[in-house]
């Protein structure tokens, strides 16, 4: 790897690596360190909204310039030549700048503790704490001594009553499985297709939402609206470590990948622990699971988007997308799907899989709802685009579980605080193309709900009538909603 830093030295490529620049993925991203805590982690899982989220930046704004100068030297080498492959990672991995930088990581997103009850906040406000932690840690990794434990399970309720599994490493394994990451990402950045919008630098969910409307403008009406089978859960060991080798040939690395898809799963269930062997997929909820399953995935993306015949265009966001075609194509693309997912022992969920025809069905995508509308300017179609009605419901339920009876002998700044967080993730990820008219209606919505909270809290039957809603703004601090669209922000703002 020295080698490879000489020759960044020198100039070989001007290229940056994409996870350099902040993601737009997450409304809150600049956590300062020295903040990191249960107040700021709190704050951050709240403001993340109800649209997907994906991971934080990997590099701090403030990292050491060496981490930063190891991943542009990653990234230049894979690019210069698409036969390369990453054969000395370990070294790297052990050295203290790249597991720091993977602890704040850690620490920035917060999370529960794994099965060894070790929490990252007790961690990473304790100075004496955190450096022991590291010092061993990189003792471990030195000596090959590191082993990762088991990952404890919980299940995480789904809106149509059902649950799916998250995975909760612990501590020390979130850690090496970021700084892992850390080193993996900018050589797979390379090779992923442009169409691929999760998990990844630079881009978010807003950039695919314009994808799609693209390939509508451009008269791909019939849409296979796909879902998956517990994609995380059914990705076979053998067939992503295959992939894995085509860009990293470090079999310290590889050793480790392994040990963490094998690693065997604990459940709780009134009070008994049970553990069971991981024979296949990985977990949601590992740091790492989001990089495997692009790669996974990777050969789908352009077997759709570069193939000639049937011009379909996909779009895709993690496990959830889209295959936008011409009229009449859509039955041979579902075919050619199913073909090439069975294959790779992956399925599709056949309940949720439909065809759409766009000029008749909205298409509900990553909490947006598009359909096809007439401009009352133009007289011409496109793609309308706004909050679907179960973001805004999500939303609305949200509001009302913060100020529910219960919270009325709450601080009237807490609730509002809690109130405005809840707001400005959600207004961040949805101020979007032609969300205008479902602000308006949300802003009604919110400054009802905070009148009738404070009328009931201060016990007056005229209070109510008497609060407006610039009082509710000026004198609260309630968040407003903006009314204009997004690409017509005023000049002062």
């Amino acid at each position: 790897m020295a080698q490879l830093l000489k020759k960044e030295e020198a100039g070989t490529a001007q290229t940056g690596v994409g996870y350099l620049h902040s993601s737009e993925e997450t409304p809150v991203m600049g956590v300062e360190r020295r903040e990191v805590g249960r107040a700021s982690a709190d704050e951050a899982s709240r403001e993340l909204g109800d649209g997907p989220t994906g991971l934080a930046t990997p590099i701090h704004p403030a990292a050491d310039e060496r981490v930063r100068k190891l991943q542009r030297t990653l990234y230049q080498c894979a690019k210069k030549n698409p036969k390369w492959k990453a054969w000395s990672l370990y070294g790297e991995l052990c050295k203290r700048e790249i597991l720091e930088e993977a602890f704040w990581q850690v620490a920035r997103n917060g999370g529960a503790p794994g099965v060894d009850g070790e929490n990252i906040r007790t961690l990473a406000n304790d100075a004496e704490l955190r450096e022991r932690f590291l010092d061993g840690l990189k003792k471990e990794l030195q000596n090959k001594t590191y082993r990762c434990n088991a990952i404890r399970r919980v299940w995480i309720p789904k809106a149509n009553g059902k649950k799916r599994p998250l995975g909760i490493p612990t501590v020390k394994d979130r850690v090496v499985q970021t700084a892992v990451t850390i080193l993996l990402i900018p050589i797979f950045e390379v090779d992923f297709h442009d169409n691929s919008y999760a998990y990844r630098p630079g881009r978010n969910a807003q950039q695919a939402i314009d994808k799609i409307r693209e390939a509508v403008i451009s008269g791909r009406h019939e849409i296979v609206d796909a879902d998956l089978s517990g994609y995380f859960d059914t990705i076979p060991h053998a067939k992503i470590i295959k992939l894995i080798k085509g860009r990293v040939t470090d079999g310290s690395i590889l050793k480790l990948i392994k040990e963490w898809l094998r690693a065997p799963i604990e459940e709780s269930e009134y009070g008994k622990k049970s553990r069971k062997i991981n024979r296949c997929g990985t977990p949601q909820g590992g740091v790492i699971s989001p990089l495997l399953a692009n790669i996974y995935l990777d050969g789908l993306d352009k077997a759709v988007n570069m193939g000639k015949q049937l011009q379909a265009i996909m779009i895709r966001y993690a496990d959830d997308f889209v295959i936008l075609c011409r009229r009449g194509t859509g039955a041979e693309v579902k075919k050619r799907l199913q073909q090439w997912l069975g294959k790779r022992e992956l399925k599709l969920n056949e309940e949720k899989t439909q065809i759409l025809d766009i000029q008749k069905d909205n298409l509900g995508f990553l909490g947006f709802k598009i359909e096809l509308r007439r401009s009352w300017k133009s007289g011409e179609y496109y793609p309308h685009t706004e909050p679907s009605e179960k973001s805004c419901k999500k939303l609305r339920d949200n509001i009302r579980k913060h100020t529910a009876p219960g919270t009325r002998n709450q601080a009237t700044e807490e609730v509002f605080g809690n109130i405005n967080r809840c707001l400005k993730g959600w207004i961040g990820y949805f101020h979007y193309a032609n969300s205008s008219n479902v602000f308006s209606k949300m802003q009604e919505f919110v400054n009802q709900r905070m009148k009738s909270w404070l009328w009931r809290k201060c016990g007056q039957t005229r209070s109510k009538f008497t609060i407006n809603n610039q009082t509710l703004y000026e004198r609260y601090g309630l968040t407003k909603f903006p009314m204009y669209a997004k690409w017509k922000q005023p000049a002062h703002r």
